[in-house]
Protein backbone atom coordinates (compact mmCIF):
# COMPACT_ATOMS: atom_id res chain seq x y z
CA UNK A 1 0.00 0.00 0.00
CA UNK A 2 2.89 2.72 0.80
CA UNK A 3 4.60 1.96 -2.62
CA UNK A 4 1.10 2.24 -4.42
CA UNK A 5 0.72 5.99 -2.22
CA UNK A 6 4.37 6.97 -3.24
CA UNK A 7 3.21 6.07 -6.91
CA UNK A 8 0.30 8.31 -6.78
CA UNK A 9 2.35 11.26 -5.48
CA UNK A 10 5.14 11.06 -8.57
CA UNK A 11 2.53 11.18 -11.04
CA UNK A 12 1.19 13.99 -8.87
CA UNK A 13 4.27 15.95 -9.46
CA UNK A 14 4.89 15.17 -12.60
CA UNK A 15 0.87 15.93 -13.74
CA UNK A 16 -0.01 18.91 -12.04
CA UNK A 17 -3.75 19.24 -13.82
CA UNK A 18 -6.99 19.13 -11.47
CA UNK A 19 -8.14 16.11 -12.81
CA UNK A 20 -5.12 14.23 -11.79
CA UNK A 21 -5.39 15.37 -8.70
CA UNK A 22 -9.26 14.54 -8.30
CA UNK A 23 -7.71 10.87 -9.73
CA UNK A 24 -5.54 10.67 -7.26
CA UNK A 25 -8.16 10.90 -4.37
CA UNK A 26 -10.02 8.66 -5.95
CA UNK A 27 -7.73 5.95 -5.61
CA UNK A 28 -6.55 7.15 -2.37
CA UNK A 29 -10.53 6.64 -1.02
CA UNK A 30 -10.56 3.03 -2.69
CA UNK A 31 -7.27 2.62 -1.40
CA UNK A 32 -8.79 1.42 2.41
CA UNK A 33 -11.39 -1.44 0.73
CA UNK A 34 -8.60 -2.82 -1.49
CA UNK A 35 -6.20 -3.12 1.97
CA UNK A 36 -9.55 -4.76 3.49
CA UNK A 37 -9.63 -6.77 0.99
CA UNK A 38 -6.10 -7.67 1.00
CA UNK A 39 -6.61 -8.71 4.51
CA UNK A 40 -9.37 -10.99 4.33
CA UNK A 41 -7.83 -12.92 1.55
CA UNK A 42 -4.66 -13.34 3.88
CA UNK A 43 -6.88 -14.72 6.59
CA UNK A 44 -9.28 -16.31 4.57
CA UNK A 45 -8.48 -20.46 3.65
CA UNK A 46 -10.13 -20.36 0.43
CA UNK A 47 -8.09 -17.78 -0.97
CA UNK A 48 -4.75 -18.90 -0.14
CA UNK A 49 -5.04 -22.45 -2.54
CA UNK A 50 -6.42 -20.41 -4.85
CA UNK A 51 -4.53 -20.56 -8.32
CA UNK A 52 -2.03 -18.22 -9.27
CA UNK A 53 -2.56 -17.65 -12.47
CA UNK A 54 -6.32 -16.66 -11.22
CA UNK A 55 -4.47 -14.36 -8.74
CA UNK A 56 -2.07 -12.43 -10.88
CA UNK A 57 -5.21 -12.46 -13.47
CA UNK A 58 -7.14 -10.33 -10.82
CA UNK A 59 -4.18 -8.25 -9.93
CA UNK A 60 -3.24 -7.36 -13.38
CA UNK A 61 -7.10 -6.42 -13.96
CA UNK A 62 -6.91 -4.46 -10.59
CA UNK A 63 -3.43 -2.46 -12.00
CA UNK A 64 -5.32 -1.74 -15.06
CA UNK A 65 -8.54 -0.16 -13.55
CA UNK A 66 -5.93 2.20 -11.22
CA UNK A 67 -4.13 3.19 -14.58
CA UNK A 68 -6.96 4.38 -16.19
CA UNK A 69 -8.13 6.21 -13.09
CA UNK A 70 -4.81 7.87 -12.91
CA UNK A 71 -4.77 9.31 -16.24
CA UNK A 72 -8.25 10.62 -16.61
CA UNK A 73 -10.08 7.82 -18.19
CA UNK A 74 -14.21 7.10 -17.61
CA UNK A 75 -14.25 5.15 -14.45
CA UNK A 76 -18.37 4.58 -14.68
CA UNK A 77 -17.80 3.29 -11.20
CA UNK A 78 -21.27 2.90 -10.61
CA UNK A 79 -22.74 1.30 -13.36
CA UNK A 80 -19.61 -0.71 -13.47
CA UNK A 81 -20.72 -4.36 -12.53
CA UNK A 82 -18.54 -5.90 -9.66
CA UNK A 83 -16.60 -8.85 -10.41
CA UNK A 84 -17.47 -11.69 -8.92
CA UNK A 85 -14.73 -14.01 -6.89
CA UNK A 86 -14.28 -16.86 -8.64
CA UNK A 87 -14.96 -19.61 -6.35
CA UNK A 88 -11.92 -22.39 -7.32
CA UNK A 89 -13.06 -24.25 -3.69
CA UNK A 90 -13.67 -28.30 -5.46
CA UNK A 91 -17.10 -29.50 -4.30
CA UNK A 92 -16.83 -32.56 -2.27
CA UNK A 93 -18.30 -35.59 -4.65
CA UNK A 94 -21.24 -37.74 -2.86
CA UNK A 95 -22.59 -40.82 -4.43
CA UNK A 96 -24.45 -41.74 -6.78
CA UNK A 97 -27.93 -43.90 -7.00
CA UNK A 98 -27.79 -46.56 -7.59
CA UNK A 99 -24.03 -46.43 -6.20
CA UNK A 100 -20.99 -46.14 -8.75
CA UNK A 101 -18.24 -44.17 -7.22
CA UNK A 102 -15.64 -45.77 -6.08
CA UNK A 103 -14.66 -45.28 -1.95
CA UNK A 104 -10.86 -44.21 -3.34
CA UNK A 105 -12.91 -41.40 -5.48
CA UNK A 106 -14.48 -40.25 -2.50
CA UNK A 107 -12.21 -40.10 -0.23
CA UNK A 108 -8.64 -39.07 -2.25
CA UNK A 109 -6.99 -38.91 0.54
CA UNK A 110 -7.29 -42.65 1.03
CA UNK A 111 -8.48 -41.73 5.17
CA UNK A 112 -11.90 -43.57 5.95
CA UNK A 113 -13.94 -42.64 8.69
CA UNK A 114 -13.84 -44.42 11.92
CA UNK A 115 -16.83 -45.76 13.11
CA UNK A 116 -18.77 -45.13 16.51
CA UNK A 117 -15.74 -44.50 19.36
CA UNK A 118 -16.49 -46.05 22.60
CA UNK A 119 -14.28 -45.43 25.88
CA UNK A 120 -13.32 -47.89 28.07
CA UNK A 121 -14.68 -47.94 31.79
CA UNK A 122 -13.66 -49.42 34.97
CA UNK A 123 -10.74 -51.14 35.27
CA UNK A 124 -9.61 -50.35 31.64
CA UNK A 125 -10.02 -46.58 31.97
CA UNK A 126 -6.43 -46.13 32.49
CA UNK A 127 -5.58 -47.10 29.19
CA UNK A 128 -7.54 -44.09 27.39
CA UNK A 129 -4.17 -41.71 28.05
CA UNK A 130 -1.42 -44.44 28.53
CA UNK A 131 1.10 -43.36 26.32
CA UNK A 132 2.36 -46.71 25.91
CA UNK A 133 -1.22 -48.20 24.28
CA UNK A 134 -1.49 -44.42 22.14
CA UNK A 135 1.48 -45.61 20.62
CA UNK A 136 0.23 -49.31 19.52
CA UNK A 137 -2.58 -47.96 18.20
CA UNK A 138 -0.61 -44.99 15.75
CA UNK A 139 1.43 -48.53 15.02
CA UNK A 140 -2.17 -50.62 14.04
CA UNK A 141 -3.63 -47.42 11.98
CA UNK A 142 -3.68 -49.25 8.28
CA UNK A 143 -4.77 -52.57 9.83
CA UNK A 144 -7.94 -50.00 10.96
CA UNK A 145 -7.54 -48.19 7.89
CA UNK A 146 -8.58 -51.17 5.86
CA UNK A 147 -11.20 -52.29 8.03
CA UNK A 148 -12.96 -48.79 8.35
CA UNK A 149 -13.00 -48.84 4.06
CA UNK A 150 -14.73 -51.81 4.74
CA UNK A 151 -17.05 -50.13 7.13
CA UNK A 152 -18.02 -47.36 5.24
CA UNK A 153 -18.37 -49.36 1.96
CA UNK A 154 -20.91 -51.44 3.54
CA UNK A 155 -22.67 -48.34 5.15
CA UNK A 156 -23.37 -46.48 1.72
CA UNK A 157 -24.30 -50.14 -0.07
CA UNK A 158 -26.56 -51.36 2.83
CA UNK A 159 -28.48 -47.56 2.90
CA UNK A 160 -29.36 -47.57 -0.70
CA UNK A 161 -30.46 -51.42 -0.51
CA UNK A 162 -33.14 -50.38 2.80
CA UNK A 163 -33.84 -47.55 0.42
CA UNK A 164 -34.55 -49.43 -2.76
CA UNK A 165 -35.34 -53.39 -1.51
CA UNK A 166 -39.16 -53.83 -1.48
CA UNK A 167 -42.03 -56.04 -1.83
CA UNK A 168 -42.05 -57.64 -5.49
CA UNK A 169 -38.29 -58.05 -5.88
CA UNK A 170 -36.98 -61.72 -6.32
CA UNK A 171 -34.47 -62.46 -3.74
CA UNK A 172 -31.36 -62.80 -6.69
CA UNK A 173 -32.24 -59.58 -7.98
CA UNK A 174 -31.99 -58.20 -3.77
CA UNK A 175 -28.63 -59.88 -4.00
CA UNK A 176 -27.55 -58.54 -6.82
CA UNK A 177 -27.82 -55.43 -6.03
CA UNK A 178 -25.66 -55.61 -2.99
CA UNK A 179 -23.47 -57.57 -4.67
CA UNK A 180 -22.86 -54.96 -6.99
CA UNK A 181 -22.86 -52.29 -5.14
CA UNK A 182 -20.11 -53.79 -2.64
CA UNK A 183 -17.71 -54.63 -6.00
CA UNK A 184 -17.79 -51.54 -7.32
CA UNK A 185 -17.29 -49.37 -4.15
CA UNK A 186 -14.64 -50.92 -3.11
CA UNK A 187 -12.99 -51.41 -6.34
CA UNK A 188 -12.94 -55.86 -6.08
CA UNK A 189 -9.46 -57.28 -6.70
CA UNK A 190 -9.24 -60.70 -5.80
CA UNK A 191 -7.72 -60.73 -2.20
CA UNK A 192 -7.11 -57.30 -2.42
CA UNK A 193 -10.46 -56.19 -1.94
CA UNK A 194 -14.08 -57.22 -2.58
CA UNK A 195 -17.00 -59.44 -0.98
CA UNK A 196 -16.12 -61.27 2.06
CA UNK A 197 -19.09 -63.78 2.19
CA UNK A 198 -22.28 -64.58 0.00
CA UNK A 199 -24.96 -61.84 0.69
CA UNK A 200 -27.64 -63.85 2.84
CA UNK A 201 -31.37 -62.87 2.39
CA UNK A 202 -33.04 -65.25 4.89
CA UNK A 203 -36.98 -65.17 5.11
CA UNK A 204 -39.14 -65.54 8.05
CA UNK A 205 -38.29 -68.70 9.96
CA UNK A 206 -35.22 -69.14 7.92
CA UNK A 207 -32.88 -67.28 10.31
CA UNK A 208 -29.22 -67.59 8.18
CA UNK A 209 -26.98 -68.80 5.11
CA UNK A 210 -29.97 -68.57 2.39
CA UNK A 211 -28.91 -66.99 -0.73
CA UNK A 212 -30.67 -67.81 -3.64
CA UNK A 213 -28.87 -70.70 -6.56
CA UNK A 214 -29.25 -70.06 -9.96
CA UNK A 215 -33.35 -70.47 -11.18
CA UNK A 216 -34.27 -69.31 -8.04
CA UNK A 217 -37.92 -67.57 -8.39
CA UNK A 218 -38.43 -66.80 -5.10
CA UNK A 219 -40.20 -63.25 -4.58
CA UNK A 220 -40.10 -61.08 -1.35
CA UNK A 221 -44.05 -60.74 -0.03
CA UNK A 222 -45.24 -57.88 1.95
CA UNK A 223 -45.55 -59.97 4.91
CA UNK A 224 -42.12 -61.16 4.90
CA UNK A 225 -39.44 -60.40 7.27
CA UNK A 226 -36.02 -60.65 5.93
CA UNK A 227 -32.35 -60.73 7.49
CA UNK A 228 -29.80 -58.74 5.02
CA UNK A 229 -26.56 -60.45 5.85
CA UNK A 230 -23.40 -59.57 3.76
CA UNK A 231 -20.26 -58.72 4.21
CA UNK A 232 -17.19 -56.88 2.66
CA UNK A 233 -13.27 -57.17 2.77
CA UNK A 234 -10.17 -55.00 2.03
CA UNK A 235 -6.59 -57.15 2.80
CA UNK A 236 -8.51 -59.90 4.73
CA UNK A 237 -10.16 -57.25 7.33
CA UNK A 238 -13.62 -58.48 7.09
CA UNK A 239 -16.59 -56.05 7.79
CA UNK A 240 -19.83 -58.62 8.82
CA UNK A 241 -22.80 -56.51 9.81
CA UNK A 242 -26.60 -57.34 9.15
CA UNK A 243 -30.00 -55.82 9.60
CA UNK A 244 -33.57 -57.07 9.30
CA UNK A 245 -35.92 -55.65 6.56
CA UNK A 246 -40.07 -55.53 7.21
CA UNK A 247 -42.89 -53.91 5.75
CA UNK A 248 -45.71 -54.95 8.20
CA UNK A 249 -45.33 -52.82 11.44
CA UNK A 250 -46.82 -55.79 13.49
CA UNK A 251 -43.48 -56.94 13.47
CA UNK A 252 -42.08 -53.90 14.78
CA UNK A 253 -41.45 -55.10 18.40
CA UNK A 254 -39.65 -58.11 17.18
CA UNK A 255 -37.12 -56.05 15.24
CA UNK A 256 -36.51 -53.91 18.08
CA UNK A 257 -35.91 -56.46 20.77
CA UNK A 258 -33.50 -58.00 18.41
CA UNK A 259 -31.73 -54.70 17.60
CA UNK A 260 -31.42 -54.08 21.75
CA UNK A 261 -30.04 -57.01 21.96
CA UNK A 262 -27.34 -56.24 19.57
CA UNK A 263 -26.73 -52.97 21.25
CA UNK A 264 -26.35 -54.65 24.69
CA UNK A 265 -24.20 -57.33 23.57
CA UNK A 266 -21.86 -54.38 21.56
CA UNK A 267 -22.36 -52.38 25.11
CA UNK A 268 -20.69 -54.78 27.28
CA UNK A 269 -18.10 -56.24 25.56
CA UNK A 270 -14.75 -55.08 26.33
CA UNK A 271 -11.37 -56.46 27.32
CA UNK A 272 -11.08 -59.17 29.66
CA UNK A 273 -14.65 -59.30 29.72
CA UNK A 274 -16.00 -62.82 29.70
CA UNK A 275 -18.33 -63.82 26.70
CA UNK A 276 -20.88 -66.21 28.50
CA UNK A 277 -21.36 -62.77 30.87
CA UNK A 278 -22.76 -61.18 27.32
CA UNK A 279 -24.58 -63.62 26.40
CA UNK A 280 -26.60 -63.35 29.77
CA UNK A 281 -27.18 -59.57 28.99
CA UNK A 282 -28.03 -60.23 25.65
CA UNK A 283 -30.65 -62.94 26.87
CA UNK A 284 -32.07 -60.40 29.52
CA UNK A 285 -32.71 -57.98 27.19
CA UNK A 286 -34.55 -59.85 24.46
CA UNK A 287 -36.30 -62.42 26.52
CA UNK A 288 -38.16 -58.85 27.94
CA UNK A 289 -39.55 -58.16 24.94
CA UNK A 290 -43.31 -59.20 23.77
CA UNK A 291 -44.96 -59.54 20.13
CA UNK A 292 -48.35 -59.67 18.90
CA UNK A 293 -48.77 -61.38 15.30
CA UNK A 294 -52.12 -62.93 13.97
CA UNK A 295 -53.79 -61.86 17.88
CA UNK A 296 -51.30 -63.80 19.34
CA UNK A 297 -48.61 -62.87 21.59
CA UNK A 298 -45.36 -64.50 21.85
CA UNK A 299 -42.38 -63.73 23.30
CA UNK A 300 -38.93 -63.23 21.80
CA UNK A 301 -36.23 -65.32 21.86
CA UNK A 302 -33.08 -65.52 21.25
CA UNK A 303 -31.52 -68.84 18.89
CA UNK A 304 -29.64 -70.01 22.04
CA UNK A 305 -28.01 -72.10 18.49
CA UNK A 306 -26.16 -69.00 17.03
CA UNK A 307 -23.85 -66.87 18.26
CA UNK A 308 -21.72 -64.25 17.63
CA UNK A 309 -18.09 -64.70 16.43
CA UNK A 310 -14.31 -63.39 16.48
CA UNK A 311 -12.91 -62.22 13.23
CA UNK A 312 -9.29 -63.28 12.25
CA UNK A 313 -7.92 -62.11 8.34
CA UNK A 314 -9.53 -64.19 5.38
CA UNK A 315 -11.23 -65.90 8.14
CA UNK A 316 -14.91 -64.85 8.83
CA UNK A 317 -15.72 -67.53 11.84
CA UNK A 318 -12.32 -67.29 14.24
CA UNK A 319 -11.96 -69.12 17.15
CA UNK A 320 -14.33 -67.16 20.02
CA UNK A 321 -18.10 -67.86 20.02
CA UNK A 322 -20.07 -64.64 21.46
CA UNK A 323 -23.77 -66.70 22.95
CA UNK A 324 -26.77 -65.29 22.72
CA UNK A 325 -27.61 -67.10 26.25
CA UNK A 326 -26.25 -67.27 29.59
CA UNK A 327 -23.93 -70.04 28.92
CA UNK A 328 -21.43 -69.69 31.59
CA UNK A 329 -18.34 -69.61 29.09
CA UNK A 330 -14.94 -67.75 31.12
CA UNK A 331 -13.24 -67.10 27.85
CA UNK A 332 -12.10 -63.51 27.66
CA UNK A 333 -12.17 -60.91 25.05
CA UNK A 334 -8.67 -59.92 24.41
CA UNK A 335 -7.15 -56.61 23.34
CA UNK A 336 -6.63 -56.78 19.73
CA UNK A 337 -10.28 -59.22 18.81
CA UNK A 338 -12.27 -58.32 16.14
CA UNK A 339 -15.39 -59.25 17.26
CA UNK A 340 -19.21 -59.59 15.13
CA UNK A 341 -21.72 -59.39 17.96
CA UNK A 342 -24.92 -60.59 15.97
CA UNK A 343 -28.23 -61.60 17.83
CA UNK A 344 -31.23 -63.61 16.42
CA UNK A 345 -34.77 -63.41 18.17
CA UNK A 346 -37.64 -65.96 17.25
CA UNK A 347 -41.54 -66.05 17.86
CA UNK A 348 -40.47 -69.96 17.37
CA UNK A 349 -38.88 -72.31 19.18
CA UNK A 350 -35.40 -70.28 19.52
CA UNK A 351 -33.37 -73.58 17.97
CA UNK A 352 -32.74 -73.36 14.32
CA UNK A 353 -31.62 -77.04 12.49
CA UNK A 354 -30.51 -77.40 8.94
CA UNK A 355 -33.27 -77.61 5.75
CA UNK A 356 -33.80 -76.21 2.36
CA UNK A 357 -30.99 -76.18 -0.21
CA UNK A 358 -27.26 -75.78 0.57
CA UNK A 359 -26.32 -71.94 -0.89
CA UNK A 360 -23.22 -71.17 1.00
CA UNK A 361 -19.89 -72.84 0.72
CA UNK A 362 -16.10 -72.16 1.80
CA UNK A 363 -12.66 -73.69 1.70
CA UNK A 364 -11.80 -75.45 4.83
CA UNK A 365 -9.16 -73.38 6.65
CA UNK A 366 -6.93 -76.01 7.30
CA UNK A 367 -7.17 -78.28 4.35
CA UNK A 368 -6.62 -82.23 4.81
CA UNK A 369 -3.78 -84.08 3.04
CA UNK A 370 -6.29 -86.19 1.30
CA UNK A 371 -5.36 -86.09 -2.48
CA UNK A 372 -8.39 -85.33 -4.54
CA UNK A 373 -8.47 -88.34 -7.66
CA UNK A 374 -11.76 -86.90 -9.04
CA UNK A 375 -9.91 -84.55 -11.96
CA UNK A 376 -13.26 -82.19 -12.46
CA UNK A 377 -13.14 -81.98 -8.38
CA UNK A 378 -9.35 -81.18 -9.10
CA UNK A 379 -10.03 -78.39 -11.08
CA UNK A 380 -12.60 -76.67 -9.53
CA UNK A 381 -11.05 -76.37 -5.94
CA UNK A 382 -8.02 -75.05 -7.82
CA UNK A 383 -10.80 -72.43 -8.96
CA UNK A 384 -12.05 -72.09 -5.66
CA UNK A 385 -8.50 -71.58 -4.30
CA UNK A 386 -7.31 -69.56 -6.39
CA UNK A 387 -10.54 -66.97 -6.46
CA UNK A 388 -11.90 -67.53 -2.83
CA UNK A 389 -8.90 -68.46 -1.07
CA UNK A 390 -10.61 -68.92 2.57
CA UNK A 391 -13.71 -66.52 2.23
CA UNK A 392 -16.74 -68.36 1.33
CA UNK A 393 -18.37 -68.47 -1.57
CA UNK A 394 -22.04 -69.57 -3.41
CA UNK A 395 -23.09 -70.99 -6.04
CA UNK A 396 -23.97 -67.94 -8.22
CA UNK A 397 -20.68 -66.83 -7.43
CA UNK A 398 -18.94 -70.14 -9.33
CA UNK A 399 -21.38 -69.60 -12.23
CA UNK A 400 -20.59 -65.88 -12.35
CA UNK A 401 -16.64 -67.50 -13.08
CA UNK A 402 -18.57 -69.62 -15.76
CA UNK A 403 -18.05 -73.13 -14.20
CA UNK A 404 -20.64 -75.13 -15.32
CA UNK A 405 -21.56 -78.86 -14.42
CA UNK A 406 -20.22 -78.57 -11.18
CA UNK A 407 -22.44 -80.17 -8.65
CA UNK A 408 -21.03 -83.60 -8.14
CA UNK A 409 -17.03 -82.18 -8.18
CA UNK A 410 -18.72 -79.59 -5.63
CA UNK A 411 -20.06 -82.69 -3.24
CA UNK A 412 -16.68 -84.95 -3.84
CA UNK A 413 -14.73 -81.36 -2.54
CA UNK A 414 -17.38 -81.35 0.78
CA UNK A 415 -17.21 -85.05 1.24
CA UNK A 416 -12.82 -84.94 1.17
CA UNK A 417 -13.16 -82.12 3.57
CA UNK A 418 -11.82 -79.71 1.34
CA UNK A 419 -14.67 -77.60 1.20
CA UNK A 420 -17.36 -77.33 3.71
CA UNK A 421 -21.29 -76.60 2.69
CA UNK A 422 -23.74 -74.25 5.01
CA UNK A 423 -26.67 -75.38 4.83
CA UNK A 424 -29.68 -73.02 5.65
CA UNK A 425 -30.73 -72.80 9.26
CA UNK A 426 -34.19 -72.81 10.12
CA UNK A 427 -36.58 -72.76 13.03
CA UNK A 428 -40.04 -73.86 13.04
CA UNK A 429 -42.17 -73.29 9.77
CA UNK A 430 -44.99 -70.42 10.69
CA UNK A 431 -41.82 -68.74 13.44
CA UNK A 432 -40.43 -65.17 12.19
CA UNK A 433 -37.03 -64.55 13.18
CA UNK A 434 -34.51 -61.68 12.76
CA UNK A 435 -30.74 -60.26 13.43
CA UNK A 436 -29.38 -57.56 13.53
CA UNK A 437 -24.83 -57.45 13.63
CA UNK A 438 -22.05 -55.24 14.03
CA UNK A 439 -18.27 -55.55 13.45
CA UNK A 440 -15.88 -54.06 16.26
CA UNK A 441 -12.35 -53.86 17.57
CA UNK A 442 -10.91 -54.37 20.76
CA UNK A 443 -8.20 -51.23 19.79
CA UNK A 444 -5.64 -50.88 23.00
CA UNK A 445 -7.62 -47.39 23.98
CA UNK A 446 -10.69 -47.72 22.79
CA UNK A 447 -13.31 -49.62 21.47
CA UNK A 448 -14.44 -48.78 17.73
CA UNK A 449 -17.71 -49.87 16.47
CA UNK A 450 -16.40 -50.28 12.91
CA UNK A 451 -19.93 -50.70 11.32
CA UNK A 452 -22.18 -48.47 13.10
CA UNK A 453 -24.09 -46.18 11.09
CA UNK A 454 -27.20 -43.79 11.30
CA UNK A 455 -29.33 -46.26 10.26
CA UNK A 456 -28.90 -49.05 13.26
Amino acid sequence: MDALADDFKNKAAINNNGALEESCKTAAADTPDKKSKTKATAQGGEAQVEKNGDAEAEGDDDEDDEEEEANGAPTATASKKKKKKKNNKKKKKTQTEPPTIPLSVLFPSKIYPEGEICQYKDDNLWRTTDEEKRALEKKNFDDYNDARRAAEVHRQVRKYARKNIKPGMTMTEICEMIENGTRTLVEANGFDSGIAFPTGCSLNHCAAHYTPNAGDKIVLQYGDVCKIDFGVHVNGRIIDSAFTMTFDPVYDNLLAAVKDATNTGIAAAGIDVRLGDIGAEIQEVMESYEVEIGGKTYQVKPIRNLTGHSIERYKIHGTKAVPIVNNGDPTKMEEGDYFAIETFGSTGRGIVRYDMETSHYGRAFDVPKIPIRLPRAKTLFETINREFGTLPFCRRYLDRLGEEKYLLALKSLCDSGHVEGYPPLVDVKGSYTAQYEHTFVLKPTCKEVLSRGDDY
